[in-house]
């Protein structure tokens, strides 16, 4: 995944699941619009806890009042969403913010317009962690020396912050072995011992405890306080062709971000929606924030890391990619 933008190759990663919404029509002009003059647009996600609040919103009607309907289609990590995007399968996708910024190193034309997630900023109590299986004799990331970790993307934002863990717990981060594999695989393939630890987010992470599993560090407090996580984004053409819709978007995802941080049982109760997460592991699930802005100096902080991992061609232009 270093070199993110061969070609769209990446693109055949989409899982075709349609999760909510229509399923016509595409392009990067605009959306599909009905005779009602409600706009359809494709948006590129995750089956995970953070983007429940696009499902919220999508349900209290946030997207409708502005004209907008979408069309949610499930995706492993936010390098696969990026081709999509940029070719014009989507209009807009979710991305981690280290995804946004290989892209923008390799001259690829994303832009991100409007928040995303954030780490708690509590270690003990984060949306993500390096976890092992129960009695597993890795108690610290320093631990995880020569040891398999999954993450879900190589060359990405969780393997950089894992990395970092393992720096702050005095060991040397080339000698973790680093595997690719799909969050919601994690859980299974920690359990029968395939990897030694795994950097999960929810609901993933509730999953693994609940077979026992303990969490050891957490990268993403360990990366920077409050650190913004990942982020919505679109192309740079579609952004210029289409400027209303965007604001449309950017209004509704905002609005859906602040309902969801307000309401976190109604939040935790619609990932049932789109993930297969039991009810009474749903209950332990630790929920991200969801602020209305992003945290510049948390991303600049992902930049250096990235840097340091060699994952940018050139330092990316935070001040044309964020909004």
């Amino acid at each position: 995944m270093r070199r993110l933008f061969t070609g769209l190759t990446a693109a055949t990663l989409l899982v075709t699941a349609t999760a909510c919404g229509s399923s016509d029509g595409s392009g990067s002009s605009g959306g599909t619009t009905s005779s009602g003059g409600t706009t359809t647009v494709k948006v590129g996600i995750i089956p995970i806890v953070d983007v429940a609040p696009l499902y919220l919103g999508q349900q209290k009607g946030f997207f409708s009042e502005r004209g907008l309907k979408l069309s949610l289609t499930l995706a492993q990590g936010g390098a696969a969403i990026v081709p999509g995007v940029v070719s014009g399968q989507f209009q807009f996708g979710f991305s981690n913010v280290t995804s946004l910024m290989i892209a923008q190193s390799n001259n690829v034309p994303v832009e991100a317009v409007v928040n995303g997630i954030a780490s708690t900023g509590v270690a003990g109590k984060d949306f993500s962690a390096i976890t092992v299986k129960k009695d597993s004799p890795i108690k610290s990331a320093k631990d995880l020396e020569g040891k398999k970790v999954a993450v879900n993307t190589l060359k990405n934002i969780n393997e950089t912050a894992v990395r970092e863990s393992v720096r702050k717990a005095g060991g040397d981060p080339d000698k973790v072995d680093f595997v690719e594999l799909a969050f919601d695989q994690m859980p299974a393939a920690l359990d029968s011992g395939q990897i030694d630890a795994a950097q999960v987010v929810e609901p993933a992470l509730a999953t693994v405890k609940s077979q026992g599993g303990a969490e050891i560090a957490w990268p993403m407090v360990d990366v920077a306080p409050n650190c913004t996580v990942a982020m919505y984004f679109t192309s740079t053409q579609y952004a210029q062709q289409n400027p209303e819709l965007v604001k449309k978007f950017q209004e509704a995802t905002a609005e859906s971000l602040a309902y969801a941080d307000a309401h976190p049982d109604e939040a935790r109760q619609i990932v049932t929606t789109y993930t297969k997460i039991p009810a009474d592991v749903l209950a332990k699930v630790t929920l991200p924030k969801w602020p209305a802005e992003a945290n510049r100096a948390s991303i600049e902080a992902l930049m250096k890391l990235g840097e340091e991992d060699g994952l940018f061609k050139q330092t990316p232009d935070l001040d044309k990619l964020l909004p």
